[in-house]
């Protein structure tokens, strides 16, 4: 009994937020982000759940602090000898990269988490080349909400994505979905059964992804050349 108690004292000792959030973020990449409960964390980090909540009053708070964490992730250099358009396009792209990683963090993105210093700095980052684009300040924070809501959308929609599954239950449920489109009227959804092999399965993610880069950023270029 004596051992184990100063075992938990001593990671407790170790705790903090950070080592908590790398723990939770390790967690929902293995299980999904339902599987992050403050029990669950103090389970695998060996300590009495009262120990997190020093760190987290609850678990609204962990979950928010969980969003930021992921946001200071995102690799937001940039060459500034690069012409605008290439750097937004570096700066999404670093955005969804991280997503993919965390594809659970999707659903973290809270009025709390866009507060967060992590967030503020990556969307002044934005804002500035938007900015040097021409855009006005309106412009250019419609478009940055667009921006990151379609990163967001390419990994929440990617094709034959189905959830924390097992694969062999993933390749079921995308097999049942193509044969779903297959089985479709053909004079009625003729497109849309020539499309099903592509709406239901992903061959090539990283062509995925740079498509729909591709098409985000040439949209905000064609409103660039618009301008007076």
């Amino acid at each position: 009994m004596t051992q184990t108690t100063d075992r938990e004292s001593a990671t407790k000792a170790r705790l903090s937020q950070s080592s908590v959030l790398t723990e939770a973020i390790a967690l929902a990449d293995r299980e999904g982000l339902e599987a992050v409960t403050i029990r669950r964390l103090a389970q695998d980090l060996g300590v009495t759940p009262m120990a997190l909540y020093w760190h987290f009053r609850n678990k609204s708070l962990l979950l928010e602090a969980l969003g930021g964490e992921v946001i200071a992730e995102v690799d937001l250099t940039v060459n500034p000898a690069d012409p605008w358009h290439a750097r937004f396009r570096t700066l999404i792209s670093a955005l969804v990269d991280t997503l993919r990683r965390h594809p659970w963090a999707v659903s973290l993105f809270t009025a709390r988490v866009c507060e967060s210093p992590s967030y503020l700095v990556a969307l002044e980052t934005v804002l500035e080349i938007l900015d040097d684009a021409g855009f006005s300040p309106a412009e250019a924070a419609a478009i940055s909400r667009h921006a990151i809501s379609s990163a967001m959308g390419m990994v929440s929609g990617e094709p034959g994505v189905t959830g924390p599954l097992a694969p062999e239950d993933a390749e079921e449920s995308q097999r049942r979905a193509k044969l779903f489109y297959e089985s479709l009227p053909s004079k009625r959804y003729p497109r849309v059964i020539a499309a099903a092999g592509p709406l239901t399965s992903c061959d090539d993610r990283d062509s995925y992804y740079a498509f729909g880069l591709d098409l985000l950023v040439a949209g905000v270029e064609a409103m660039a050349a618009r301008r007076p």
